[in-house]
């Protein structure tokens, strides 16, 4: 079944040194499972967990893979571990992740969502060993004007909150570099990738609607939604990291012609307004509530948002095998094996990733 799973990817991951920041987090743990279940010996560069529920803890990843504690903001103690792994391949997730963080405290969002960008391409320009370099961003990068077609890659970036700024920012900050530092054949093979609302168990962050709704369940108490008409593009984690890996694969092997911007986002069945997830959620897992108070927070967030992901089902073949059921189903999976008592975490992740990769191939 391993060599089932990494044939989506040539099996280009197994015996390669992979350094992945932000390993504690979300998206970051379940990479780094996926990397190891392929074969790949991941290092971690993070912050330490924020909690016991984190995936990151809740999987004993601490005992699977090289993690070193650090802050994307330490140039000097990542360029450090960076010389001394000397990895091949090098994800960057390590980020301030949250909307509504980034009006509390601006001025920390923008130094690890921007100068955590530039610390990691420096890095990757003083270690010769890295062949492929991917910067993992946000929807949230592009200039939104609530249109109700798809960005497209070559759109404009922006962002009116203080979150979104930072990630357009970020990708601004890698394409200089792509054109100024990584445009030979012989130098490191660079790209940034954009998801959507990405869902999944092990995500216990503050102030995400998800993470919220199985906070308020173990709670028993009913979800506050903020925005509930909201439309978001909501998909499986394991969708856009099988996207990443993709990419990551072909710019190893390939170099230059895969570099630059890339979506990876769910079909249109998948862009669903926050209230019709959350009654979906429920129907699920068949427990749980929510209310929408009258007056909605003052703070801005975006009402629509969706990603044109043509390029890469055209020169990745890359495209969602999941609907929103499936999503949903997969989702509440997840946490509900965080909610049992002895079970082991790992084991239902990596059966997850298993049943997806068997998905994936009998979508080909």
């Amino acid at each position: 079944m391993v060599k089932q799973v990494a044939d989506l990817f040539s099996d280009v991951y197994r015996g390669k040194k992979v350094l992945v920041t932000g390993d504690t987090g979300f998206k970051g743990s379940w990479l780094s499972i996926w990397l190891k279940h392929l074969g790949a010996e991941v290092y971690g560069f993070a912050l330490p967990p924020r909690t016991k529920d984190d995936n990151f803890v809740r999987c004993g990843l601490n005992e699977i893979v090289h993690h070193r504690d650090g802050d994307i903001r330490d140039s000097a103690a990542l360029l450090k571990f960076a010389k001394e792994v000397k990895p091949d391949i090098a994800f960057h997730l390590a980020a301030q992740a949250l909307v509504l963080d980034s009006y509390k405290n601006p001025s920390e969002t923008f130094e690890t969502n921007v100068m955590g960008t530039v610390r990691f391409f420096e890095m990757v320009r003083s270690v010769p060993s890295i062949k492929a370099a991917l910067n993992v961003t946000s929807d949230k990068c592009y200039q939104n004007n609530e249109w109700v077609w798809g960005y497209r890659e070559n759109d404009p970036m922006g962002g009116s909150d203080p979150y979104s700024a930072s990630k357009g920012a970020a990708e601004i900050i890698t394409s200089s570099y792509l054109t100024s530092f990584f445009r030979s054949e012989n130098e490191c093979s660079v790209a940034s990738v954009r998801a959507g609302n990405v869902i999944g168990g092990g995500d216990w962050a503050d102030h995400r609607i998800i993470p919220d709704f199985f906070r308020a369940v173990r709670q028993n108490k009913p979800l506050v939604i903020r925005h509930p008409l909201a439309i978001r593009p909501w998909q499986f984690v394991l969708e856009p990291l099988r996207g990443y890996l993709m990419l990551g694969q072909k710019l190893f092997d390939n170099g230059k012609a895969y570099s630059g911007g890339w979506n990876f986002g769910p079909p249109a069945s998948g862009t669903l307004p926050v209230k019709k997830i959350i009654e979906a959620m429920i129907l699920h897992l068949k427990q749980g509530s929510y209310e929408c108070p009258e007056s909605s927070s003052v703070v801005h967030e975006t009402l629509n948002l969706r990603l044109d992901i043509s390029k890469a089902f055209t020169y990745l073949g890359w495209h969602p095998v999941l609907d929103l059921d499936e999503t949903i189903r997969c989702t509440v999976a997840g946490y509900e094996s965080e909610f049992g008592k002895d079970v082991n975490v790992m084991a239902c992740r990596i059966k997850q990733i298993i049943d997806y990769t068997d998905r994936v191939q009998s979508n080909v």
